[in-house]
């Protein structure tokens, strides 16, 4: 029996997320999520596709990420999906920060380990989890590959010219302070997809992807390689967020240590959990800011706004890097579902090919789709995202049987 399913598991300091998915025809077994893990009112929500089942729901305490996955195993178990299956090539997990180390793909060892663990200075609040979510899944499976599929990888094509910040060369080097960028596999994965819905080939067409979540950043690819991309050294950096600010003058931090009092640890937290779109709004949720607006909501409006002209200001210096652009591609929470944002972010922007199409704009939709005139000389898509798969695929592309490569 061939064995062809990987498990893709995504661990977060307080949860895990999963997909089971069959690699022979990217189909999708099961998936879930835990959160909440380390309370009494933990919750595991699983959904077996396979089985056409309902989805199940448990509450309770889940003590750790041992306990979690532990919990998992049994869910997949049920549906005869279990981690013992033969059918299991791998497991792939998503990890935040490679650093300058890790280009592609990486089956996890003891050195791997080492390197993930030396980069959480750079990833405070994405590497630990991730970590934890290896070791306890290399302990429940020792004999299968775990590999780790990095958000950054996507990004270490950038050119030293996009990649340095323009400080100290010597300072910069021992502290590893450059921009690595962020969400690479869903950059990857939406600038192959916006390729193929224009039946080109990636390395023929150049892409402005707008990654546009709770989280939110943009890449400039070129023939499918990234040449630029808004976060930096951490997620903080580029587009106006949910939370996280985006692009700030360096020196409003020491202004606020030194004027306002606050310590680096209170900064960091106004800067990552109280700013962007809560910050400005109190409202994170782009649905509540567009209902806030259509009620004369200032704040809201301002808030908005404030969002919209960030992300023109990429859109415009991403098509100046490029040079020439396809198409741009909107994806993720906010890029596929919120069509006010896709018309703002374009409006006024006709001079450089780019408009939408008001009633394809409007209709939702699951599937890639074009959104632009049928005439524009750059298309305008929305590309759902499927980090998953991505991981997924990358995973079995490395460990699959080698008479199959």
């Amino acid at each position: 029996m061939s064995a062809t399913r990987v498990l893709v598991l995504n661990s977060g300091s307080s949860s895990v997320k999963y997909q089971l998915l069959d690699m022979a025809d990217g189909s999708r077994l099961a998936l879930g999520i835990v959160e909440r893990i380390g309370e009494e009112t933990s919750r595991l929500k699983h959904t077996p596709l396979a089985t056409g089942g309902e989805a199940r729901e448990w509450t309770g305490p889940i003590a750790d990420h041992d306990a979690a996955l532990k919990a998992v195993s049994e869910e997949l178990a049920k549906d005869g999906l279990g981690l013992d299956s033969p059918e299991l090539a791998a497991i792939g997990h998503r990890v935040v920060h490679g650093g300058k180390a890790f280009t592609e793909p990486t089956v996890v060892d003891g050195a791997v380990l080492a390197e993930i663990e030396r980069l959480i200075p750079v990833a405070p609040l994405h590497n630990p989890a991730n970590l934890t979510g290896i070791r306890t899944a290399m302990a429940l499976r020792p004999d299968l590959p775990q590999v780790a599929v990095f958000d950054t990888a996507f990004h270490t094509t950038m050119p030293e010219s996009a990649a340095r910040y323009a400080i100290d060369v010597e300072t910069a080097d021992e502290h590893r302070v450059r921009r690595y960028g962020f969400h690479g596999t869903s950059h990857a994965y939406v600038s192959r997809a916006t390729a193929e819905l224009l039946g080109r080939a990636p390395e023929e067409v150049n892409v402005i992807v707008l990654h546009l979540g709770n989280g939110a950043s943009a890449s400039a690819v070129r023939g499918g390689r990234c040449v630029d991309t808004s976060m930096g050294l951490t997620p903080l950096e580029g587009l106006v967020m949910g939370t996280r600010s985006g692009d700030l003058d360096p020196a409003v931090i020491f202004h606020l240590a030194r004027v306002g009092g606050m310590s680096i640890d209170e900064i960091d937290t106004l800067l990552n959990k109280k700013s962007g779109l809560v910050g400005l709004c109190g409202d994170n949720d782009m649905r509540e800011i567009r209902r806030r607006i259509d009620e004369g909501d200032e704040a809201a409006r301002l808030a908005f706004d404030i969002y919209i002209h960030r992300l023109k200001k990429y859109i415009g210096a991403y098509y100046a890097v490029l040079g020439t652009v396809d198409a741009i591609a909107f994806t993720a929470g906010v890029g596929e579902n919120a069509a006010p944002v896709r018309a703002a972010a374009v409006a006024g922007l006709e001079t450089l090919g780019l408009a939408v199409d008001g009633a394809l704009n409007a209709v939702r939709s699951d599937e890639p789709r074009l959104i632009s005139p049928e005439d524009a000389r750059v298309k305008v898509a929305v590309v759902p995202t499927d980090e998953e798969l991505e991981i997924a695929t990358q995973t079995y592309a490395l460990v699959r049987p080698a008479e199959k490569k």
